[in-house]
């Protein structure tokens, strides 16, 4: 068996990702990053097969030292980035044009954006070149431009957008590199996280808990298929437009 590798674990939804792969037993280990890793009470401790290290996706010399740590088990045939900002100190979505932050909005490209391009860097090296694998990032549909109908949130959109060209430029790269890998953007829905709390509606239908998310969206890596590879997909396994 291969490992699957989590980034972004000490999140709401990385952590029951890294409790639902745990569970789950395809891998051998499960690998839990995270900037809080370093920390026992905050790091995911759901399972003997998980592994906590620390990394910090704005520096590559972190995302370098976690992936030769992750190599050393043995090849990954899951990688899954749930690491992302949405608001922060000094960092909040912009309703208008006159709130764009030069600063803030930097900052929110560097996790969202560079970040998984960063840990495809270093961690692609570990991935099969035969046999079925899969990179996937959480991406969200506002990211996508031809569905964007409200305007607003300019880095975050961005941002998103950003990451959803990573992907798909890596898709084409590693079609040539290892073909069997499935390169794929996952978007959540509104999940009951710290990330979308100032955001988000009353609980009700259309809200998820993050374990609920977290099954939706193993389901959706599951079914995805090599001509797959390069999309972006909502929770429910449909397509999202570029």
């Amino acid at each position: 068996m291969t490992s699957a590798v989590v980034v972004g674990a000490s999140g709401g939804i990385g952590r029951a990702l890294v409790a639902a792969l745990a569970a789950g037993g395809a891998h051998d280990t499960v690998f839990a990053l995270s900037r809080s890793a370093s920390s026992p009470s905050a790091a995911p401790q759901p399972g003997p097969c998980v592994q906590s290290l620390p990394v910090d996706v704005t520096d590559e010399g972190s995302v370098a030292a976690a992936a030769r740590r992750v190599g050393a088990a043995g090849p990954v045939g899951l990688v899954l980035v749930a690491s992302g900002i949405l608001h922060g100190p000094g960092v909040s979505p912009e309703k208008a044009l006159k709130a764009l932050d030069p600063a803030a909005m930097a900052a929110v490209m560097a996790v969202n954006a560079i970040g998984p391009a960063l840990v495809a860097k270093q961690i692609l090296p570990l991935m099969p070149r035969r046999g079925r694998s899969v990179f996937a990032a959480l991406s969200a549909r506002v990211g996508s431009i031809g569905d964007n109908r409200l305007g607003g949130w300019y880095a975050y959109r961005a941002s998103k957008a950003a990451l959803n060209q990573v992907l798909r430029t890596l898709a084409i790269e590693t079609a040539r590199t290892h073909p069997d890998l499935i390169v794929a953007g996952l978007h959540p829905g509104t999940v009951q996280t710290d990330l979308s709390r100032p955001f988000r509606p009353d609980p009700g239908p259309g809200l998820f808990s993050p374990e609920e998310s977290a099954a939706h969206l193993l389901r959706v890596v599951d079914g995805l298929r090599i001509g797959d590879s390069g999309g972006v997909f909502a929770w429910d396994g449909q397509p999202i437009p570029p």
